[in-house]
């Protein structure tokens, strides 16, 4: 199974990859702000001899259009439900990170049912403190002022110090990935992560397997926030990783594919 497909959700087209193998077992990847579904080409080359992969293009991201001029969490929340459905797919496994975590955290709210388990790659629960809504409003003018300045400058930040030389050439290519998000599309997605709820009850009441991926040296994630909510769920694993910041699931590739895989597997035992 290999189709790269289109849905038309109110006028707009929203784009999807259902690749894999159709064994029951279903994972779905959501990535992060200003990225797209290509950033998981290697995980799914990875995984589908034994999985169903389904990776998405949320909105604004990728191929998929912008809908409004805020792109909330429960809006993509209900993108990915429509896909799902579209799909024929009844649960899952999702994994989200950052953004895509957010989103990820409102699927698990509305949709529980859906989910045999939920994973979070630097990302967490929290809502935005007032420091965090200066900062996107910050970004916010950056980006109506010089775009692809903002994006060139801000990709290599994601990445721990010590791994930029030897990751330089994904760096250049996650540039190039994302310089293709428009202006409109950034400030919906910033304005959507600004306007999120805290969904730490939403860990609290889960009843599936929760799995956290985290980078000791991201800068975004205090480590102490990852700790602490991996405590919440009934069920949860963690892994944290050293000389790894905001993009572990590519500063690591190998290790974090391999976690994924067997959480699945968990997930569905």
């Amino acid at each position: 199974m290999e189709q790269h497909r289109i849905l038309m959700i109110d006028g707009h087209e929203v784009h999807y990859r259902d690749e894999g193998r159709d064994n029951g077992k279903v994972l779905v990847l959501l990535h992060g702000f200003l990225q797209s579904l290509d950033v998981w080409s290697s995980y799914v080359l990875s995984y589908m001899h034994d999985l169903r992969v389904i990776t998405i293009d949320l909105p604004g991201h990728g191929h998929t259009e912008s809908f409004s001029e805020v792109h909330s969490m429960d809006f993509m929340a209900k993108i990915v439900k429509r896909v799902l459905e579209e799909a024929g797919v009844d649960q899952c496994v999702m994994v989200g990170h950052s953004m895509g975590g957010y989103a990820a955290l409102a699927f698990a709210e509305k949709y529980p049912y859906t989910l045999r388990g939920l994973g979070l790659i630097n990302s967490h629960a929290l809502s935005d403190s007032e420091q965090h809504h200066a900062n996107r409003q910050a970004v916010c003018a950056q980006v109506q002022e010089n775009r692809a300045s903002y994006i060139v400058n801000f990709v290599p930040t994601l990445f721990d110090g010590c791994n930029r030389a030897a990751l330089s050439q994904d760096i250049k290519d996650l540039q190039e990935q994302c310089l293709e998000t428009r202006t409109e599309a950034i400030l919906a997605a910033q304005k959507g992560m600004m306007a999120r709820p805290s969904r730490i009850l939403v860990l609290q009441q889960l009843e599936v397997p929760v799995l956290f991926i985290y980078g000791k040296n991201d800068n975004r994630i205090p480590l102490e926030i990852a700790i602490s909510q991996a405590m919440l769920p009934h069920h949860s694993e963690i892994l944290l990783l050293d000389h790894v910041g905001h993009m572990a699931f590519m500063e690591d590739r190998e290790y974090v594919k391999l976690r994924i895989k067997n959480f699945v597997d968990t997930c569905y035992y």
